[in-house]
């Protein structure tokens, strides 16, 4: 075998060894990184799905009692009340806040919705004389 042949194939040994340790210890860090980002984007998504699911419900129960107060054909009285409203297989807990307005036929009605300590949703109205 010549000089030229032995040196060829003794490259070519050396190029089919594989990877070294550092190369697999990087390519298995940039794997880990893109995953632990793809599990945060992921956990962020169900988060936010299920934040929207409430925030849903909860305008539902608002609209609910505001169409309950428009169709009362009444003028509600002044004052808080709390009701509680179940959707979904959730309960939630409301508050109705009935304020006047400086024009005596009209009332302003706020729905507010909460879910534990937190605001879900607030909706308002105005509501007239019949």
């Amino acid at each position: 075998m010549s000089l030229d042949g032995y040196l060829g194939h003794k490259n070519r040994l050396r190029s089919a060894r594989g990877f070294t340790l550092v190369e697999v210890l990087v390519s298995l860090g940039i794997v880990s990184v893109a995953l632990l980002a793809g599990i945060r984007a992921t956990d962020n998504l169900a988060n936010n799905s299920q934040r929207l699911v409430d925030v849903l419900l909860g305008q539902i129960c608002a609209e609910n009692q505001l169409i309950k107060v428009r169709l009362s054909k009444s003028m509600p009285d002044v004052g808080n009340s709390t009701f509680l409203c179940e959707q979904g297989g959730r309960n939630f807990l409301g508050t109705m806040d009935v304020t006047t307005t400086p024009n005596p036929s009209f009332r302003r009605v706020d729905a507010l919705i909460k879910d534990g300590d937190s605001v879900l949703i607030k909706l308002s109205t105005v509501v007239g004389r019949y």
